[in-house]
């Protein structure tokens, strides 16, 4: 499927019995559905029909002989094609055709049993390897941030810690950091993990995802300052991360919309403060005394696989790279009739795409950092997923010339599992030098 001679491909897949089956289990729902590709990989060429086998349960038990309301339409954009199909003991087949173009195509379907409705799609991709961004690099790309880079240097790393009783073991410390990104102050907050014992270890950063919050459940991945790296967890907000959830909510009432502040001008615009606070808090790893002085990885999702994938255009110290379906990615996609991503400006009314806010978006598309990566990278992203959508996905890892591996979860929506997430650090491991 991607025949870049550097990427090795790995395809999950769920077995069911003997079968292969694509099925989404929703937590405490009456209804589950099972929805088969025939081909299983749920991907086809440009030009082959695919067709798609249908089944709904209630209870566990086949729903029979009723009509579900299905429409077609590519990743992301309304429908075009609309119609129902008839279940027979529970099962049914369509066919939905092709595409003439590289993309994902979008089955949607809603049933109505005894005035409950359920709903579920379906994606599936056409020749996605061949998929183009939208999103044009500015001549002067490198130069921008190089500038950027270099008038940040000039303020030195100044920060603050405080050890984290709660969050320390009896194999790694805990402390909160507080490291300040201007001269007049702004600030992220971070959990720095450090294992225990006295030695010198690997540093991953870990940016968080999108929106206004506290730093989310920081010791899910205690496996890695438990097994032997330093673990950096932020927010990019500089909001204290014990503030309550009323403190966080009245935050959001004046930054939610924060991937918006300062589009008219790339100098301006929110998210500078961000990316460059993201590459100095590995100024702040890199100083410290049990870093091993060879190994520094970034490792996020969605938002935070973004700013993994930016940071590490912007330090080359950083050897490795791993993002999950990440966010901030070909942005302005919908101007050319696709799919975009995630904050998904423009979707809704395209008359807001003045021609400041796109040459601003291009400064900041991860798919034009993506392109200068240089680190070995490994990415996963899910094919249902309408958050960061899997065009957008296959858009950033098909630009990156880096060694890289993708595992595609073509069933996943906007999440990840343990295995998976527990198969970062493990790849991060086996990339340490």
């Amino acid at each position: 499927m991607m025949k870049n001679r550097t990427a090795t491909l790995i395809i999950l897949t769920i077995l069911v019995g003997l079968v292969s089956r694509a099925e989404n289990y929703p937590s405490r729902s009456d209804f589950l559905w099972v929805t088969n590709p025939d081909h299983p990989d749920w991907l086809y060429e440009v030009g082959d029909s695919a067709v798609i086998s249908i089944e709904l349960y209630r209870y566990g038990i086949p729903v029979k002989d009723m009509d579900v309301k299905y429409a077609l339409g590519d990743d992301m954009l309304p429908d075009d094609t609309a119609g129902v199909i008839r279940l027979k003991d529970g099962k049914a087949e369509i066919n939905i055709g092709t595409m003439s173009k590289p993309g994902f195509r979008d089955l949607r379907l809603v049933a109505t049993v005894d005035g409950h409705k359920s709903l579920h799609h379906v994606k599936i991709g056409f020749s996605p390897e061949k998929l183009v961004p939208f999103v044009k690099e500015p001549a002067d790309f490198k130069a921008f941030w190089k500038k950027a880079l270099e008038e940040d240097r000039k303020f030195p790393l100044t920060y603050s810690i405080e050890p984290v009783e709660k969050y320390t073991t009896d194999k790694m410390t805990c402390q909160l950091v507080r490291l300040q990104i201007t001269p007049d102050g702004k600030s992220m907050y971070g959990y720095l993990f450090i294992p225990k014992g006295g030695g010198k270890y690997p540093a991953v950063l870990t940016p968080p995802g999108a929106g206004v919050k506290t730093i989310k459940d920081p010791m899910i991945h205690r496996y890695y300052g438990e097994g032997g790296m330093i673990r950096l967890e932020t927010e990019i907000h500089g909001l204290h991360p014990e503030l309550t959830e009323a403190e966080f909510a009245a935050e959001r009432k004046v930054r939610g919309d924060y991937l918006k502040f300062g589009l008219e001008n790339p100098d301006e615009y929110y998210m500078k403060d961000v990316y460059l606070g993201c590459r100095r808090f590995l100024d702040f790893l890199t100083s410290l005394p049990e870093w091993d002085g060879k190994n520094l990885f970034t490792q996020g999702g969605s938002q935070g696989g973004a700013l993994a994938i930016t940071t590490a255009v912007l330090d080359e110290r950083v050897n490795g790279c791993v993002a999950n379906h990440p966010a901030l990615s070909d942005m302005t996609g919908y101007l050319g009739d696709k799919a975009g991503g995630y904050p998904h400006h423009f979707r809704k009314n395209p008359e807001d795409a003045t021609p400041d806010k796109v040459r601003t978006l291009e400064y900041y598309d991860v798919v034009n950092f993506a392109r200068h990566l240089k680190c070995p990278v490994r990415m996963t992203w899910g094919y249902n997923d309408n958050t960061c959508p899997p065009t957008t996905s296959y858009e950033v890892y098909n630009v990156i010339t880096s060694p890289k591996e993708a595992l595609l979860t073509p069933i996943n929506e906007h999440w990840t599992t343990v295995p998976t997430e527990r198969g970062h650090y493990e790849w991060i491991k086996s990339h340490c030098k």
